[in-house]
């Protein structure tokens, strides 16, 4: 993972610029340790559905990643479903294009409604399926989002469910070996402060961890580099996403609705460097508190 230091002229980040950035922070691609005592070490990576038409085709997401210089993937459970009963052709045509698989985060058809008490069997079943895949490459985390939002929101008896459901899932996949990272995300079941907050403060710290999406938590009225410094020792992953200065610390008005957010001219996430997410804000928190967990990072824009 590394994070801007600087921008263009036009405030906008190139893959070049982004790269040279990196480089200042970085002094190995692949480490994924933090210390202020020595050179600090971040893995980058992109995700396969951040380019219109990555999300139909997985082989063309690794081939122009690839092309461009990336060397670390993160894909999603349907994209890999064609190669679940082989996995020796996934590892070939990474091989092929010099990429690694960070992890596969979970998605349809597998069941996400960690609030739901009647389905957490079939749920821990389905993710320990799912991590034992992703270990098979040498995957070290997992990295899973919560089911669609209800038009009711997330109740205090949800959260509880989900820490239940969480707790136990996360210490079956530290007995694994891997860790369990929780991506909040708008439009689920895990999307403002306060819930976050509330399933942190209810799940083991030692097996339950946090993937900070920087876009995502902007945009839910959430400054990123805040939420970074209070749970800086839970955090195995960053999705880096930039949005509009004005949102800055958190986006002010209400929350973006779904079905419009990637229209012409209602966009809410954007190339790194756009200026409503502060990247030497929460580089600085990593730097100050020697961040030392798994530092893999998604660059998406969607």
């Amino acid at each position: 993972m590394s994070l801007p230091l600087s921008a263009t002229k036009d405030n906008a980040f190139t893959r070049r610029r982004f790269l040279q950035a990196a480089s200042l922070a970085a002094s190995s691609f692949w480490s994924a340790s933090f210390s202020p005592a020595s050179s600090s070490q971040f893995n980058i990576g992109i995700t396969t559905n951040t380019l219109g038409g990555w999300e139909k085709d997985l082989i063309k997401s690794f081939r122009e990643g690839a092309e461009v210089g990336y060397r670390a993937v993160e894909t999603f459970y349907s994209y890999v479903l064609p190669y679940w009963e082989k996995p020796e052709a996934m590892k070939m045509i990474l091989a092929e294009f010099g990429l690694r698989l960070v992890t596969v985060s979970n998605g349809g058809p597998m069941v996400m409604q960690f609030e739901d008490a009647a389905t957490a069997d079939r749920i821990i079943d389905e993710h320990l399926k799912l991590v034992r895949w992703i270990k098979g490459f040498g995957c070290t985390h997992l990295k899973i989002n919560t089911g669609q939002r209800r038009p009711e929101g997330t109740t205090t008896a949800d959260l509880r469910q989900m820490a239940k459901t969480m707790n136990e899932l996360g210490k079956r996949i530290s007995d694994e070996g891997l860790k369990f990272g929780v991506h909040a995300h708008l439009w689920t079941q895990l999307q403002d402060r306060k819930e976050i907050d509330r399933l942190m403060e209810s799940t083991d710290p030692r097996h339950v961890y946090m993937v900070l999406d920087t876009g995502h938590i902007t945009m839910a009225g959430i400054d990123p580099v805040e939420l970074a410094k209070t749970y800086v020792g839970r955090i195995v992953e960053f999705h880096m996403k930039d949005c509009k200065p004005e949102d800055r610390g958190g986006h002010k008005g209400p929350s973006p609705q779904r079905e419009s957010y990637t229209n012409k001219g209602k966009r809410i996430f954007y190339e790194l460097g756009r200026g409503g997410v502060d990247f030497p804000g929460i580089l600085a928190v990593l730097k100050k508190n020697g961040w030392k967990r798994l530092a893999d990072c998604r660059i998406g824009f969607q």
